[in-house]
């Protein structure tokens, strides 16, 4: 045990010292003071996938981030209801008070993750960023959006956020280049891997469990080629069990993951949860149950959020602050005069260990005292989720 503490404390270290923040992952070249758009407000927009809870979450940081630089005037943000970004846009185009945006009433699209609708959504937003030419900027809220927005059939400058990988799902060339001149992405090319070192330094797993889809989406939600490449490193196996994801009945995908979370216990010591549609307020609870009956430990891809409601642990992201601080200052700067494709888009948020102790207390895990002392989130009780 006093050699796996050793270990686990030197994983922490190195992942906290190879930690950027938002402002210095920014240049100082360009400013992120609120100007108009020549005596006109900026016109904004938005797009994206489908409802889910981490796009809702993370928009509202982003706007957290616009009122602290001063292009929003600041006020309480109504979260609306859990997973949805549609009542949030409508306060936003009717409510926020602002000298320099404007939020677009008709300018929220969703494409309610339904292959049909998103082509045809797609197709109807372009049309109008070309033709129309009424917005001057559109959030483009996850990956499917990124990739629709992503391309040379209209110019209409666009910030990428909250897409799992943008590089791998084709939103962007690279890391130093987003490839057009309109587009940026931001992108953490290290977070799911030092997720996957963690998680077996504290529970020295040898199969790992992962459920999701089996598609290009999916496997890139899920960061698929991240957990191969740590297992090939760190020599545990992967058993792997698929579900549906990206579906317009969302109870399709809410039984397929509680499903195979029935199945990877009988096969794995260890359960990597990850982020996907049926991973959700209205299954956390019976999917820790699942787990923590069969004594096996969980670490979550998405964050904080899911240890409150009873996940092991994750590396946390202090309430997405650093992440809306962040795109806040590239939409700043790019209303300022920056070209999207100049801005830098590697940004690695400041990790922090999550754990919860009453499920270690469930499953019979004593964490190493290196984590409790790492942790700057730690829960007692196992909490109840909203109810949507």
């Amino acid at each position: 045990m006093k050699g796996l503490k050793l270990k686990v404390s030197c994983l922490i270290l190195a992942i906290f010292f190879s930690a950027g923040t938002a402002i210095a992952s920014t240049p100082g070249t360009f400013s992120t003071t609120p100007v108009t758009n020549q005596g006109d407000k900026w016109r904004i927009g938005y797009y994206e996938g489908g409802d889910y809870k981490r796009y809702q979450e993370v928009l509202i940081a982003t706007i957290k981030g616009l009122m602290q630089l001063g292009w929003i005037e600041q006020s309480l943000i109504p979260e609306g209801k859990v997973g949805q970004t549609k009542e949030l846009w409508e306060w936003l185009a009717t409510k926020a008070k602002s000298d320099y945006l404007v939020f677009v009433a008709d300018g929220h699209y969703n494409a309610h993750w339904d292959d049909g609708k998103r082509e045809k959504t797609a197709s109807i937003l372009i049309k109008r960023l070309t033709q129309k030419k009424d917005i001057d900027l559109m959030i483009a809220m996850g990956t499917w959006a990124g990739q629709d927005l992503a391309n040379n059939s209209h110019t209409t400058d666009t910030e990428v956020i909250s897409a799992s990988d943008p590089v791998g799902s084709g939103i962007i060339n690279s890391i130093k280049d987003s490839g057009f001149d309109h587009l940026h992405a931001q992108i953490d090319p290290y977070r799911y891997e030092k997720q996957v070192r963690v998680f077996h330094e504290m529970t020295g797993f040898k199969n790992l469990g992962i459920c999701y889809e089996d598609s290009e989406a999916g496997r890139t939600y899920a960061a698929i080629d991240k957990v191969e490449k740590m297992a090939k490193e760190r020599g545990f196996n992967i058993i792997r069990s698929y579900t549906k994801s990206d579906v317009a009945d969302m109870r399709i995908a809410e039984e397929s993951v509680k499903k195979s979370f029935a199945e990877l216990v009988k096969k794995s010591d260890a359960i990597f949860v990850t982020m996907q549609g049926g991973v959700n307020s209205k299954t956390i609870s019976e999917l820790v149950s699942i787990a923590n009956k069969h004594q096996i430990p969980t670490f979550s891809q998405s964050g904080s959020e899911e240890v409150k409601y009873g996940v092991l642990a994750s590396i946390s992201r202090a309430g997405f602050k650093y992440i809306g601080e962040y795109h806040a200052e590239i939409i700043a700067m790019i209303l300022s005069g920056a070209t999207p494709r100049q801005l830098p888009q590697l940004f690695e948020e400041p990790p922090k260990i999550a754990i919860n102790l009453k499920t270690a207390e469930e499953i019979g895990f004593d964490p190493p005292v290196d984590i409790l002392l790492a942790a700057d989130e730690i829960y007692n009780e196992i909490a109840l989720p909203p109810s949507e």
